[in-house]
């Protein structure tokens, strides 16, 4: 993924170094971000996942593949994580993966990208946009490799994904907004 230059932009450019990385989820976070009660928000993430970033001369011969269990899940709560793998929510014993798969990539600015892909959540694809920043690159801790890091934002109406559990208070409000933030924090490593 290259960054194209137009005159009104600085003349540096941010290149990502070409390649096939492996995402380590070791050093990678996977997290979602909901409100709860309305006044409050509740963070969770994933703790299973793999994926692959393949970093082609331009943005648009760049992909990105990812797999995440869907009874990773946890936020700090057990009851409430159990909940979330209960039909009412992932239903994590029909449907054990989410998935993404990149359709585009395209450069916004210099080390900003949109991310599109199809991205699957309880059997239910939805094609969705990432806002994409690259991080940089670094020799790996591990001998003759190189890490590159990126961060990925976007908001999903969990409702599109037939996640639709609509617990409500006396006054009518939700229990759990439909509104969904996911946050993905991304170091990938690739051989020299």
């Amino acid at each position: 993924m290259t960054t194209t230059q137009n005159q009104s932009q600085s003349p540096t450019q941010t290149a990502v170094p070409t390649g096939t990385y492996t995402i380590d989820p070791v050093h990678s976070s996977l997290g979602f971000v909901v409100r709860h009660l309305v006044a409050s928000k509740v963070r969770g993430s994933f703790t299973g996942f793999e994926g692959t970033v393949v970093v082609g001369p331009t943005p648009e011969t760049s992909s990105v593949t990812g797999s995440v269990k869907a009874d990773s899940i946890v936020t700090n709560q057990a009851q409430r994580d159990e909940h979330l793998r209960s039909s009412d929510f992932l239903e994590t014993s029909t449907y054990p993966e989410l998935t993404f798969a990149s359709t585009r990539v395209s450069a916004r600015a210099d080390g900003l990208y949109d991310l599109v892909g199809d991205l699957t959540i309880h059997g239910i694809t939805k094609e969705v946009t990432f806002d994409l920043e690259y991080l940089g690159e670094s020799p790996g801790l591990a001998p003759n490799t190189s890490v590159v890091g990126f961060e990925a934002r976007t908001s999903i109406d969990r409702r599109d994904f037939d996640v639709s559990f609509n617990g409500t208070l006396e006054n009518g409000s939700f229990v759990v907004s439909n509104k969904v933030e996911l946050e993905l924090a991304i170091e990938a490593s690739r051989p020299n």
